[in-house]
């Protein structure tokens, strides 16, 4: 009788599971989500406020963009479907502007990257007066962008008092009206003034992650300076430089106040960027149709290529980890 009831009982506590007596399988699966629900709520606040003010204000900008409406003529608002989006790409003079965005973009990040990383492998020496000079080197960063262009546009670019012309007056070359003979040029140096710290600050960064013990090694083996930074140094920054071209993409290619304090775009739209042209099209211009499809344009262009890159990111430290 003892035997057959204990029996019975493992029985029992075998067909309950390790769950125990009274719990069903699929407990364990209600649990993991009821944790996966409970670490996800918190962020539904932020989730809903991030869709309406950003989602909300793109739909919008698409339904503008399939009208023509000009401010001034109320009766003109009439939808026209592509139109738009048709007129856009037969216009020369967003083609104009867009290939001065992808100089502005391209030139600036390059060149900020070449000098940021310059400076980072000066300051990552220890120095008399490291602190004072990077504090001084970051400073362009932090100034407003509107100062930054008042700056170069009138103390240093101006014609007849500029910085730039007195230098050169030294000499002997005549003065030069640098924003209206060189307005791209010119647009390029202020920005990579402005954009060199924040590309500096990156790469000092992964130059201050990277382990001393390699570096020894190398010198030990008897590697010269220019084949421990190409061979160690450079790799370990390849995260560091695509982070840091990602991010400075991405802010250069909205640059507005440069172009409307420097050059207003001039002369003619020689020197526009496209969110300065769509600024132009649809407050100057009034037309809000064709403005919207230009911005619809450029936010679907800037999507593909930061997606592009931040695959090749995400590659780059997936290969990093598993090596």
């Amino acid at each position: 009788m003892t035997v057959s009831s204990s029996s019975t009982s493992t029985r029992v506590r075998a067909l309950a599971g390790p769950h125990g007596a009274g719990r069903s399988p699929a407990t364990g699966d209600e649990r993991r989500r009821h944790d996966a629900w409970s670490r996800r709520l918190p962020l539904l606040p932020a989730l809903i406020f991030t869709i309406i003010a950003t989602q909300i204000p793109f739909l919008i900008t698409i339904w503008y963009s399939l009208r023509s409406w000009n401010l001034l003529n109320p009766a003109s608002d009439v939808f026209v479907g592509l139109a738009n989006y048709a007129a856009i790409f037969t216009d020369s003079t967003f083609r104009q502007v867009a290939l001065n965005s992808v100089i502005y973009t391209l030139g600036c990040v390059l060149a900020a990257m070449v000098l940021g990383t310059v400076f980072a492998l000066l300051l990552d020496r220890k120095f008399r007066g490291r602190g004072i000079v990077r504090t001084l080197l970051i400073t362009p960063f932090l100034i407003m962008p509107v100062a930054s262009a008042t700056l170069w546009g009138v103390s240093m670019f101006n014609p007849t008092f500029g910085l730039m012309n007195w230098l050169l007056g030294l000499v002997g070359i005549p003065a030069i009206d640098w924003t209206s003979s060189y307005p791209v040029l010119s647009i390029l140096i202020a920005l990579v003034w402005q954009w060199t710290p924040f590309m500096m600050l990156l790469i000092l960064a992964g130059l201050q992650s990277q382990p001393r013990d390699v570096l020894e090694a190398a010198q030990m083996d008897g590697a010269t300076r220019w084949q421990t930074f190409v061979h160690i140094t450079l790799p370990h920054l390849r995260r560091y430089i695509e982070l840091s071209v990602l991010l400075g993409a991405i802010y250069v290619v909205n640059t507005f106040d440069q172009i409307y304090l420097m050059t207003a775009g001039g002369p003619g739209s020689s020197s526009a960027n496209l969110p300065y042209y769509i600024y132009q099209r649809a407050f100057l211009g009034f037309d809000i149709g064709q403005a919207a499809a230009m911005g619809v344009v450029v936010v679907i262009a800037t999507i593909i290529i930061a997606n592009f890159a931040l695959r090749l990111i995400f590659k780059g430290f997936m290969s990093t980890e598993q090596n």
